[in-house]
């Protein structure tokens, strides 16, 4: 059976706000969050571990056993190795990025922040960042916390996510869209 984004998003949403609501009691929303941030560069940097967590064909103790190991050996322990134990427990691996990105806006709004995800074909000077921080924080109103990626497929410009919108000046989508306009020409 095929996952549908909003049942993603949903169970994501549901789990991210039981993890947040946990953190706030014990007081170590920020200590969960940098341990989720270190999860989610362990699963950017590892094929396997995106395999691990995506795939069906391992059955919940394969997961439970592997991702036990990869959270011991990442010396990620306490609440947030607990959620992602619990998570492998309830077969819904297939949803940790999404849970991570939804942990990561409700602790943000709790802060009176807003999460702004950002693409750049090129890494961001540090000039660069803090006038795109300004900009967004003018828009959204409010402080916005950037998380940066580069993607070099994007060949040059930017792709802007804040909440639900998403703001794409890349230079590969331009193209994509002349090439669109061409065709219809032609």
């Amino acid at each position: 059976m095929a996952q549908t984004g909003s049942m993603v998003s949903g169970v994501a949403a549901r789990y991210a706000r039981s993890l947040f609501e946990l953190a706030e009691e014990a007081g170590a929303t920020t200590a969960i969050e940098k341990d989720l941030e270190r999860f989610e560069a362990l699963l950017e940097e590892s094929d396997d571990l995106k395999r691990l967590i995506s795939s069906p064909v391992f059955s919940a103790e394969e997961q439970q056993r592997a991702l036990g190991a990869v959270l011991d050996k990442a010396k990620i322990g306490g609440l947030a190795g607990n959620f992602l134990r619990v998570v492998a427990q309830n077969r819904r691996l297939f949803a940790v990025p999404q849970m991570i990105r939804a942990f990561r806006e409700i602790a943000a709004e709790a802060r009176g922040e807003v999460s702004a995800e950002v693409m750049s074909a090129h890494a961001l000077t540090a000039d660069q960042e803090s006038a795109l921080k300004a900009a967004l924080k003018e828009v959204v109103g409010k402080e916005v916390v950037v998380k940066v990626t580069v993607d070099p497929s994007l060949l040059g410009g930017l792709v802007v996510r804040v909440g639900s919108r998403q703001i794409d000046t890349s230079l590969r989508t331009k193209l994509n869209s002349l090439k669109v306009a061409l065709k219809e020409v032609g």
